[in-house]
């Protein structure tokens, strides 16, 4: 699990946060924003005032949609931006926070940190709404034309360059855990 700290319109740490669960936390500096379910609990402390009204539409329209339609692979991607970012916990970087109805609420904690590069999801959806794509597992494809799932070492990960899958996953659980800011979960 890794939380993240939602920020402040001036992009400062507030007290809200976001956890995730993911079983990659080596890929964290890959993430470039988060989606959470429509029905996670945080929207409306998360929703500015300037989304609203279209997070609201969103949720009325995912709600009527089964979770089979929602997760269907072949599926067309949608979402709609909160208004508000969260801090990447390992390079301080902001990421928006989405919302979109492929996360679902009853998996995991009902939030994503979407790492588009190395998730086929993740990647259609940042091509779709033009979210930043970064390269985080040495690639055998351009990582901007389509998703790399495969295991290599690291690259652009500072502390965790060129280490295999094993020893990175490792690592991060250690500074994750040293920072106060993830821990390993089952």
């Amino acid at each position: 699990e890794v939380t993240f700290t939602v920020a402040d319109k001036d992009g400062n740490p507030t007290d809200k946060n976001l956890t995730v669960y993911t079983t990659r936390c080596d890929t964290l500096f890959g993430a470039t924003y988060m989606v959470v379910s429509p029905e996670h609990q945080i929207i409306d402390s998360i929703t500015t005032p300037e989304q609203a009204d279209a997070v609201k539409k969103y949720q009325e329209d995912a709600a009527k949609k089964s979770d089979l339609e929602r997760t269907d692979l072949a599926k067309d991607k949608t979402g709609v931006f909160s208004g508000s970012y969260a801090i990447n916990p390992v390079n301080g970087k902001l990421i928006p926070i989405w919302i979109a109805d492929y996360v679902l609420i009853s998996y995991g904690t009902g939030a994503i940190m979407a790492v588009p590069a190395h998730d086929d999801r993740d990647w259609e959806f940042a091509k779709k709404f033009n979210l930043p794509i970064i390269e985080v597992l040495k690639s055998e494809v351009d990582v901007q034309k389509q998703a790399w799932t495969q295991d290599e070492i690291h690259v652009n990960s500072e502390f965790l360059d060129g280490l295999n899958k094993k020893n990175e996953i490792k690592k991060m659980l250690e500074f994750l855990e040293e920072k106060k800011i993830g821990r390993k979960a089952i």
